[in-house]
Formats: C-alpha cells, structure tokens, sequence
C-alpha cells in the first residue's frame, strides 16, 4: 500500500489527511507563537491556527464522500475559526469547499482545480491583503499543483514534490516584508500552513491511520506565549462574530468593519459569515451589525489585559469574576480584574453581557422587544481557555461568580479549574459568592484589595467565606412589568400590585436565593425601609464599602446615595448601571445598594 499509487481520495482519506496535518500545528503551536510578528506580534498565530483546528477535529467524522467531509470541514473551521490567521485559514477552506463538484471522490485534476479556484476566496476576505504571508505561500503552492496536475496523476508524488515549493516559499516570506526581513524571520501564518502540510504528507507517505488516531485522541492544550508586543494598541479587542443570512453583501460588511477598526477579515458566505476585526467599540459595532443578519456567535478579547498579565501584572495571584459582577471599570483596570461575559440572547441575535451589549443599549431595546432576552452561562471552555492563559503566567487563580442558585457559571468554572490545575500545578480556588451585582462587586474588590495588600491566598479564601456571610443587595423595582414579561411575577399578581402602586424589594438569602424583603407604596418607601433597616444593621456592623446601581434611574441612585452618606459617612466606592443580565429582570428604573458589612 505505502508505495502504491493514490489516484483518487475520499472523505475518509481526507479526514484522516486534515486530522494528520491539525496534529503537526497543535505539536508545533509554541514555535509558530514565537516567530509571531505581523500583522502584529501578539505572539499568539499558533495558538489561534491550533484552536481552529481543534475546533474543527473536535466537530467532524470520517465519512464516505469527499465533498460532504470538504463541506463540513470547511463549515466547522468557519464556525471555531480564531484569530486572523485561523479565520484566512478557514477561508481557505470553505474555498476549496465552494469549489468542488458532489462527489464520493475526487482525482488530483479536481483537486487541483478546488485548490486554484479557492485563492481569490482568501484574498477577497481581507481588507488589505500583504504578500509574504501565509497568502503567499498557499497561492504559489496551489499555482504548482496546478502546474502539475496534468502531468502527475498520483496524489503522493504530487504532494510530496509540492514540498520543496512550500519551503522556499516560506523561506521567501522574509524578503517580502520589512518587519520579517528586520527580524529575520519567517511569517507565522505561512510556517503554519507549511506544518499543516507536511502532517499530511507524512500521513499519506506512512498511511498509518492508527498512529494519527492516536494523536488526534491526545488532547493536547493550547499554549501561551510570554513575549507580546511592547507598541501600544491602538484598538483594544479583538473581536470575532458568527453571522447568518446577510442583507448586505460581505463588501459592504468589510467596509462597515474597516470603519470601527483595523485587521478586518470576513469569510465565508451571506448564508454563514465569519468576521474578524479589531475594535475600541465593540458594542456599538454589534448594535448596527444585528440590522444586517443575525448574530450566532461572538467572540472578544481584551487585547490591553492579555497585554498586562503577560507584560504587566501587578501582582502574581489573578483574580476572575463573570459580568453579573458590578463594579466601575475604573476598578476593574485598576486591579487587572478579568471579567467574563455571560450570553444574553435578543430577538434571536447572541451578545455578550457588558461587553458587546451594554446596559444603556439592553434598556433602550426592552420595551421594543415582546419577550425578555435569555441568558445563558458562561460555558467550561471559555474558562478553560482563560485559565490556561492565566496560569502561564500568574501563581494561582482566585475567581470568584454569581450565585450558582441562578446559574451553571460556578460549576462549568469548577471543572475548568480542576483540569487547569492538574494540568499546570497550580492552584485555582472557585467561590461561589451567593450573591451577584453590586455584592458580588464588593466581594471581588475585597478580594482583590487583599491581593494588594499581600495577604497569603489562603487566608483571603477563608476570609472570603465570612465576607460572603456580611454581604448584602436591596433591589427596588419600579415597574413590575418587566418581571410579569420575564415570568416572575404572575399576570394577575402583577396587575393588582401595579393598581395599588406596590413595589417590592428583592434581596438574597444565605443560600443564594432570591427573596423578597419588602414591599411598599412607592420607590422612596421602599428605601426609606431599606435605609433603616441598613441603620439597624450598622449598630452592630460597620460598613466597610457600598455600592448604588440603577437602570436608567441615577436620580433614584442620587436619593440612595445622600442618604447613605448621611447613614455611614461614606461615599459609594462606586456608582453603576445595573448588569444588563440583572437588570432586565428588575427593568427599567431599578434602583438597588449592596453593602459589605465589617
């Protein structure tokens, strides 16, 4: 078999191909992030290029045809695509895709003619294409087996003599761009492509199915560099979406996204478009681009914190939180505090809490919207994929997330911990605050403030247990109807309180549950109540901080706010709208304090 000719290939022969050359980027993602130095050097094209083909082994099986394989390679890439590199690499694909003919198999002429047809795909993908990247080298060694299809029928001669055409393609890359040719190096992208291709040549010269099998079966993780750009970054996220079924053309989309930012790429089709771009306004970004499809999947990293853990860190023990989690941003880059988004869905459009919908925006569309937006938590491998990161750079992890009695957010961040500690040896404590918003808030800033202060991490996770006990929420609600929309409050319920104008205060208990604290006539009522029953509690406590939050409601928040001051002497450590995911269940007008009792 080893020395046979290979005539024509079909789906399995392909998958086990793809999976072959996925496993040669995932072994050598280190060296690809360490040549990492354009577009920009964020030393990260072989983690990206690696997550992509994860994304894509983790999402297919060996079958039959050639083209449905092709297709749904293609398709899986385009939906876990990461980063620049990983969404051309993807492009790449669905070109190839797009291209080829309804068969069970194809030969090295149809082959060659996919591969050829499927250039223009990557090029029209981005915004500025530059030669000597990874563009290059997959075009010149298409341009060869093109040349080559009509006088070398066997897949295995041809694709091993296309070897030498891809190493002196890479090594050309240097001369092609300054910033390589100053740094004497090869592109990152394009020595991904090149490992891609001698996995596969590998496989198809050996054809031991069972040792790549084995491999793909290795798990292998996703490595972080320790060197990043030193420049300043003039857009700080870096941001990727799914979206589906255009109204406007994907040219009219890459303009769209050239004006909000730069490294714009946009693959795929109308049908299932994958864009890239990096952007300071992500939020405002996604609120036009929902008038032009629906947004499926969306991905963003904060570019400036990646920057500081790695370059920056003030301390050594990283501290994590989720977006129900409210505190002033001031706050939270001051202390480098990774905060992850929770998913809320709207009219069928995904985003992603406080970072692509903001709670001005969420306020402004719930009265226009028939039902609430869902929320969904934050799954195990975001946190798997941050912890990692994390952990290659700080001592020991402490995330801290909003009570697990309204969420699966605590628990899929406990099983990213365990699997990240055994993997690096480090520790990574989870803590179920049994609170959320402003509470959850103080929590994390006692926290970090503790880091600051150097006390043994130890000491802060017990400690953390008896500030949880001393946490406490008040949540005035305005107007009902936002709770009777959500299902909270019963139709009937609802309308007769509203007709006698109650409005309840909502709190936790010790469990983590919500529970009813009040009710009176009226929002100032009701904090009068809270007031004194704060005043009560400050006879035998003092406060250490509070904090006011409201939705859309900051001479309500002003009310709290005085008489607070009056109360402790203090004023709020800080003043927040109310997370989006918090917020659209209490609606609109929403006033609420947290306090953290001494």
């Amino acid at each position: 078999m080893k020395n046979s000719n290979i005539l024509e290939i079909d789906g399995r022969s392909l998958y086990y191909a793809f999976i072959a050359g996925g496993n040669k980027i995932l072994q050598n993602q280190a060296e690809i992030n360490k040549i990492n130095v354009f577009p920009v050097k964020d030393n990260d094209t072989g983690t990206n290029l690696a997550s992509t083909i994860r994304s894509v082994m983790d999402s297919i099986n060996p079958e039959k045809s050639y083209k449905n394989t092709i297709d749904n390679i293609a398709e899986a890439a385009l939906v876990g695509a990461r980063g620049n590199s990983g969404v051309i690499f993807a492009q790449f694909l669905f070109g190839i895709s797009k291209e080829t003919e309804s068969k069970h198999c194809v030969t090295v002429s149809e082959f060659a003619a996919s591969v050829k047809k499927s250039i223009p795909y990557m090029y029209e993908a981005i915004s500025n294409p530059v030669e000597g990247t990874m563009l290059t080298v997959i075009k010149e060694w298409s341009d060869y087996i093109f040349s080559k299809q009509s006088v070398i029928k066997d897949f295995k001669r041809i694709l091993v003599s296309s070897l030498e055409v891809l190493h002196q393609s890479l090594v050309d890359t240097t001369s092609k761009l300054k910033v390589l040719e100053k740094s004497k190096l090869v592109d990152a992208g394009a020595k991904g492509f090149v490992f891609f291709m001698e996995g596969i040549i590998d496989f198809i010269k050996s054809n031991n199915i069972r040792k790549i099998v084995s491999l793909s079966n290795e798990n292998i993780s996703l490595i972080h560099s320790d060197d990043t750009s030193n420049e300043d970054i003039n857009f700080r996220y870096c941001t990727e979406a799914l979206l589906r079924d255009l109204s406007l053309n994907k040219s009219d989309i890459q303009k769209l996204l050239i004006e909000n930012g730069d490294s714009v790429v946009v693959a795929g089709s109308d049908s299932l478009c994958r864009i890239h771009v990096h952007t300071n306004h992500p939020a405002a970004l996604f609120n036009t681009l929902k008038n032009y499809g629906t947004i499926s999947y969306q991905k963003v990293d904060d570019m400036v914190r990646q920057n500081e853990y790695v370059k920056h860190r003030k301390w050594n023990i990283a501290l994590v939180t989720d977006s129900a989690c409210d505190l002033s941003q001031e706050l939270i880059d001051y202390y480098q505090i990774n905060m992850l988004p929770l998913n809320i869905n709207l009219d069928g459009n995904y985003y992603l809490d406080k970072v692509t919908m903001q709670p001005d925006q969420l306020y402004d569309l719930l009265d226009s919207s028939d039902e609430l937006p869902k929320t969904s938590q934050i799954n195990e491998r975001t946190f798997t994929n941050l912890y990692s990161q994390l952990a290659s750079h700080y001592d020991a992890i402490i995330a801290l997330h909003l009570t697990q009695q309204f969420s699966g957010t605590y628990l899929n961040s406990l099983k990213a911990a365990e699997r990240i500690k055994s993997e690096f040896n480090k520790p990574v404590y989870v803590i179920d605050s049994k609170n959320l918003s402003g509470a959850l808030g103080l929590l994390v800033l006692k926290i970090a403030k503790a880091i600051e202060e150097e006390m043994p991490i130890q000491d802060i996770v017990k400690s953390a247990e008896e500030w949880i006990k001393n946490l406490k929420i008040f949540v005035s609600v305005k107007d009902l109807k936002y709770m009777i929309k959500g299902g909270r409050v019963s139709k009937n319920k609802g309308f007769l309180a509203t007709l006698l104008g109650i409005n309840p205060v909502v709190s936790m208990d010790s469990e983590g549950k919500a529970m009813l604290f009040g009710k009176s006539f009226g929002q100032k009522a009701n904090i009068n109540k809270v007031i004194n029953h704060i005043r009560t509690l400050t006879e035998r406590q003092q406060v250490w901080n509070y904090i006011v939050l409201h939705a859309h409601n900051r001479k309500g928040a002003d009310i709290y706010i005085n008489k607070m001051y009056a109360l402790t002497g203090k004023q709020p450590v800080s003043v927040v709208d109310i997370s989006p995911v918090i917020g659209m269940n209490a609606g609109i007008g929403s006033i609420a304090v947290s306090l953290l009792l001494e």
